[in-house]
């Protein structure tokens, strides 16, 4: 069993996504050049809204951070009199190093103000508050055996320039040997146990290269949002006028421009029930309150780029949840093969003609494949072609209401 979201958003003026050259993101879909805005900024924007946290966090969940930071956050942790803040990160590293997760040699140079310089894994780790704790009782209670190991040391002299080099693979593979084989078996349980697992993590997954045991399937999918109509690109020139300037003197201190757009985005996410309730440990009131908060989350929730400048704070016009038991997921992003474009005199605006176009489109896919597996179909729209639309809460109760009778209290 899976549900379905599909939504239409149409934001002002905006650059809520940027590229490398601080452009709107785009694409080409359909033979047109679309906004677009990524799939990652999306989850992160639902994943950092409070309406998500605080339904986890009331049903007695707990969240996931991504950070390279780790090392610093557990050496705190430990960090008790008598303790070095040196001796903190040697542990940290001969414990997560236990598990093949290697260190950015660049970050462990120089040394903060305020305190050691804590080394940075080499990307981002997707860990729960409940898994970091657990981890930091691990090395409190091991510390002396992980204080004692020996550290890895992958660097050789190049016997040409004389200078030092780093043999990565080699660094890893005795990284493995520094933990006692007893210390790294309860690390690997700590990071295998649903019960641990953050409600974000369940949803989202997680994915360590260097360590595929530690992987957990999403159970959520996120399609990158595109406009329904034609992009078309605009530029903001702006000044900046010194307010200290002095008397009689005229013009700008600062010079600049940005891009921008305006458009009506499609988006499109899925959530796989069975997956869900499997990662969270099959918890039913929290696999509800998982799906609660993202629907919630999933309204509400506006990326933040540029948002000072241009104030892009536009909800969802249409938001369309379709529960179903069987059959494959359906995206109507083709809806929009063909942009919509709208002319002076049309009865529907852009939102409106867009909304049109999206239920038409399903209602032919349902017609060619069947409609067989649709449990649940509910809507909430501002447009006036949406029929029996409910209001937010009502929506979001329906789909609690459905579930519970699925899955449980």
């Amino acid at each position: 069993m899976f549900i379905e979201l599909h939504l239409l958003q149409n934001f002002g003026p905006s650059n809520l996504n940027r590229n490398d050259t601080n452009a709107p993101k785009d694409c080409t879909f359909g033979g047109f050049r679309r906004s677009r805005i990524s799939s990652q900024c999306i989850k992160r924007s639902i994943r950092r809204h409070e309406a998500f946290t605080q339904a986890v966090l009331d049903a007695g969940g707990n969240l996931g951070s991504r950070t390279k930071r780790i090392a610093g956050e557990l050496a705190d942790r430990l960090a008790t009199p008598g303790r070095t803040p040196q001796e903190a990160v040697r542990v940290v590293k001969n414990l997560l190093g236990s598990i093949k997760l290697s260190f950015d040699k660049k970050s462990e140079k120089g040394a903060d103000e305020d305190g050691p310089n804590y080394p940075k894994t080499e990307y981002l780790l997707f860990l729960s508050e409940s898994e970091i704790e657990e981890i930091t009782k691990l090395a409190d209670q091991q510390w002396d055996a992980l204080l004692a190991a020996e550290l890895p040391n992958a660097d050789e002299s190049d016997e040409e320039s004389g200078k030092k080099k780093v043999d990565k693979k080699k660094a890893k593979k005795d990284a493995t040997k520094a933990a006692p084989k007893e210390v790294l078996k309860a690390l690997e349980e700590i990071l295998h146990q649903p019960r641990r697992l953050a409600a974000d993590i369940a949803l989202f997954g997680r994915m360590v290269a260097d360590g595929a045991n530690m992987n957990i399937n999403a159970a959520c999918q996120v399609a990158h949002a595109l406009s329904t109509n034609e992009m078309s690109m605009e530029m903001d020139f702006f000044t900046a006028v010194d307010d200290l300037l002095p008397n009689g003197e005229t013009g700008a201190d600062m010079l600049g421009i940005v891009e921008f757009n305006s458009a009506c985005y499609y988006r499109y996410a899925q959530v796989n029930l069975g997956i869900l309730a499997k990662n969270l440990n099959d918890k039913p009131e929290l696999v509800r309150a998982a799906i609660r908060g993202f629907l919630l989350a999933s309204a509400a929730a506006v990326p933040t780029g540029m948002q000072n400048s241009m104030a892009a704070h536009n909800p969802p016009s249409y938001l369309r949840v379709l529960v179903r038991s069987q059959g494959a997921p359906w995206s109507l992003a083709n809806a929009f093969l063909k942009p919509v474009r709208t002319r002076p005199g049309d009865k529907k605006d852009l939102v409106g003609q867009s909304v049109e176009r999206l239920e038409d489109y399903l209602g032919k896919l349902k017609g060619a494949y069947g409609a067989e597996g649709f449990e649940l179909d509910c809507t909430l729209s501002l447009a006036e072609t949406a029929e029996a639309a409910i209001p937010l809460q009502a929506l979001v109760k329906q789909v609690d209401d459905y579930l519970a009778a699925q899955v449980g209290q």
